[in-house]
């Protein structure tokens, strides 16, 4: 699984320092203090200074560690397309991709797997300037749901530090608007959601109440997008079950089976003890004749 990576949307701070304590010369009551006091004071006042330092030098590796991020984002792009044009002739990819994932699965609904099934390609995009956030785009074929072609969403981070979201507005076809569906029509999948949790994936790409919580936009970004095909290769749970109650019944009727041929095993023995009970009693009763 891919490295988890800091939100790009939630705002570096700082470790709350603090402040710097007075220098002894500007008390008048510090020259009268103890040894001891002087020297916790002075302690103070250097622990500051190298944690100033400190600081300085984790500024200074968060903006290279971006600069490297943006380096290799770039290189990575003529991979993303390649494998982008290789997954368009893999049938139901994305929709097997969310569905496989526990985190991506707990919004689908029956009809949500439905609409997915006409999804062909994912894409995520980080801006030039990473922190200020990232794009989704959901490429989709004509589909009986809604007339888009490609919905996206957005995340931002403003220069003030908040988060924000914005999307595509999803133009559905008459009766399709999946976001208004009954309960009733929620599979046992939905029914497990918690319920902070959107009724649908098309509920979540319209949600912009809390775009700095937003849990599934970081998902698909740093989990789902680096490596997709790990969550499309996962195995189905329900078939290993059958396999292993399959497995199950035969091994019973094997043990069947033997408990079976022990019965007859028994009961040939008890008849072979007859004949020879009755062979003794003819060889006694020739004896007494005699």
């Amino acid at each position: 699984m891919a490295p988890k990576r800091q939100s790009s949307l939630l705002p570096q701070t700082k470790k709350p320092r603090l402040p710097p304590a007075p220098k002894l010369q500007e008390t008048s009551t510090s020259q009268h203090l103890p040894k001891g006091e002087k020297e916790q004071q002075e302690a103070i006042e250097h622990t500051d200074e190298v944690q100033n330092e400190i600081d300085r030098l984790n500024e200074q590796a968060s903006e290279e560690i971006l600069k490297g991020e943006q380096k290799y984002n770039k290189l990575r792009q003529p991979f993303f397309q390649k494998r982008s044009e290789l997954i368009a002739k893999i049938p139901n990819f994305w929709v097997t991709t969310f569905v496989n994932h526990p985190q991506a699965s707990a919004p689908l609904g029956e009809e949500d797997e439905e609409a997915l099934h006409y999804l062909t390609r994912v894409e995520v995009t980080e801006f030039e300037d990473i922190k200020s956030g990232y794009r989704i785009d959901f490429y989709f074929d004509e589909n009986p749901y809604f007339k888009n072609k490609v919905l996206s969403k957005e995340f931002h981070l403003n220069e003030s530090g908040d988060p924000s979201s914005k999307s595509t507005e999803i133009k559905w076809k008459s009766g399709k608007d999946l976001t208004k569906r009954s309960s009733q029509t929620q599979n046992k999948a939905s029914r497990k959601r918690q319920h902070e949790e959107p009724e649908s994936f098309f509920t979540w790409f319209t949600d912009h109440s809390d775009a700095g919580a937003d849990e599934l936009g970081e998902v698909i970004k740093d989990d789902i997008w680096p490596n997709p095909l790990q969550y499309y290769l996962v195995p189905d749970m329900d078939d290993e079950e059958g396999e292993g109650e399959e497995e199950d019944d035969d091994d019973e009727e094997e043990e069947e089976g033997l408990e079976d041929i022990d019965e007859e095993g028994d009961e040939d023995e008890g008849e072979e003890d007859e004949d020879d009970d009755e062979g003794e009693e003819g060889e006694e009763d020739e004896g007494e004749d005699d």
